[in-house]
Order: structure tokens, then sequence, then C-alpha cells
């Protein structure tokens, strides 16, 4: 117990003696982790976002009134019928004039300019789920073609589609940024502990006359760039787990940005994960340090 304890110490004088390259060794790795941690999140945000789009409403046809510009007066009820024997709907479901006068109250209540409109201008609509996403082409296709009936057709596919792309591309970018910024942190970490190896080589040498193993002198350094990686890691899971609510609310793209926060056990396995990249970071990078100046 002696002995760690002194080791720990031995650490800690090193770390108090190098305090602004030190700061630096944890800047690097708390930026590189930040990035790196920052993207998976956005990336799981992104992703949790589009499985929200996916389970509702993926398609809208908005209809001409009933009984008017020759639309028969069951008209949409014929369409919507129809439309619920496609291969490729999953359900669908009618919103009349008046629900979509709700709605729209709902949507803009308290803008008060906006609601100073005539509410029969609104069309009725069919809001039709698919069972795969993919199909919306084929299903604007088809209601395109009924002309008589459908004024408009909407989706947000393209939209999720877009979504999904870049989700892939931060899936991309976290990995990159790990990689590329983890290796400027461990040849900043390595810089740290040479200078430091340099700077106590007097007293190294005396440890070494007096018996001490070469794992022994080792182990303050190592211990060293341990607490520079662990150090920058927990403040990138700080921050990143302190910021990821203003970026949910910052990119939602659902009414209630509160139906796609990010959940609890993604935060806590990506935490874990990144303080143990920033330790692995802080001792491969002391290892690298020492690597031709403590021989056996």
């Amino acid at each position: 117990m002696n002995r760690l304890i002194f080791l720990v110490k031995e650490a800690f004088v090193s770390l108090r003696r190098n305090i602004l390259i030190v700061a630096g060794a944890i800047l690097a790795v708390f930026i590189s982790l930040t990035l790196a941690f920052g993207a998976l999140v956005l990336n799981e945000i992104l992703r949790v976002n589009t499985l929200a789009w996916q389970e509702g409403v993926h398609v809208i046809a908005f209809l001409w009134d009933e009984g008017q510009g020759g639309v028969a007066a069951d008209g949409h009820e014929v369409l919507l019928d129809e439309v619920r024997t496609w291969d490729e709907t999953k359900s669908a479901f009618y919103v009349s004039k008046s629900e979509a006068w709700i709605d729209y109250q709902e949507m803009f209540a308290g803008e008060d300019e906006l609601l100073e409109i005539d509410p029969t201008i609104l069309p009725a609509s069919i809001r039709i789920e698919l069972v795969d996403i993919s199909l919306h082409e084929s299903v604007k296709f088809r209601l395109k073609q009924e002309t008589q009936v459908v004024r408009r057709v909407t989706s947000a596919a393209d939209s999720i589609e877009q979504l999904q792309n870049l989700s892939d591309v931060l899936n991309v970018l976290g990995i990159g940024l790990a990689i590329v910024l983890g290796l400027a942190a461990v040849v900043l970490i390595a810089n740290t502990i040479r200078m430091a190896v340099f700077a106590r080589r007097e007293e190294i040498g005396i440890m070494k006359l007096v018996g001490a193993g070469n794992w022994f002198v080792r182990v303050p350094f190592l211990l060293e760039g341990l607490f520079e990686g662990i150090v920058g890691a927990l403040l990138a899971v700080v921050i990143v787990g302190l910021g990821h609510g203003f970026i949910v609310e910052l990119l939602s793209t659902v009414a209630d940005p509160e139906s796609i926060q990010v959940p609890i056990d993604f935060l806590v396995r990506q935490s874990i994960l990144v303080l143990l990249f920033g330790a692995v970071t802080g001792a491969v990078g002391s290892m690298l340090g020492m690597w031709g100046l403590l021989r056996d």
C-alpha cells in the first residue's frame, strides 16, 4: 500500500511540474472525444427522429371538395377504401375539412395572424402509413393518377431518406474523428510524458542506483498518462451529456421534442466507451512517451 501511495504521489508531482503541457494534453483528449461523442449523439438523435416519422404518416393526399368540380358525393370514401386495399398500405385514415381546421388551430395556436383565414379553404385529406417507407414513390404515383379527386400529394419520405443519409455520414464522421483526433491526442500525451521523463532523468537515475526496477519507475508516468486521458474523456462526457438536450430541441423535426429524447441507456453506454477510450489513449500515449527512454 505504501508503495502504491508513493507511485501515485510521484505521478501528481510530475503533473504539477508540467501543468501547462498537461492541460494541453487534456484539452486535446477533451476536444477529440467531445467531437466524436457529439457526432454519435447527433446520429442517435437523427435515428430516433427518423423512427418517429416512420411510425407515423408517410404520405398525405389532399382532396378536392366532394360535390364540386366533378367529384362524386362519396368520392373521398371510395378512394379511401381503395387505398386501404393497396399492398403498400399499412393503414390509412380520413381527415375531414373540419378536422383539418382543428389540427390547423392546434398547430398555430398563439399565431393570431395565421388563424385569421377562412376554414373552408383547408382541404380534406387521406393520410397513409406505409408498410415500407421505400414504397412511397409507388403510392404517390398511384394517387396522382386520381386527378379528379386528389388535389396534391405530399410525403415525408424524402426528408426521412435525407436524415438516413445524414445519419450514415455522421457514423463515418464519428469514427473518423475518434481515430484522427485520438491519434493526435496520443501523440500529444506521448510528448508530454517524454518531456516529463527528460525533466526527471536525474531522479530516475538515482532511483535506479538504489535498486528501483524499470516498472517501478514507469508506473508514475503511466498513471500520469491515464489521468490525462480519463480527465479529458470525463470532461467530454459531462459537456455532451449536459448539452445533448439543446441539440435535440434544435434539430427536432416532430411536434414534440420530448418524444425523441436520446435514451439514457444509450448515453450511459457511450459514456463508458468514451471513458475507456480516454484511458486507452492515455495509456498508449504514456507507453509511446517512455519508448526507448526507460528500457530494461
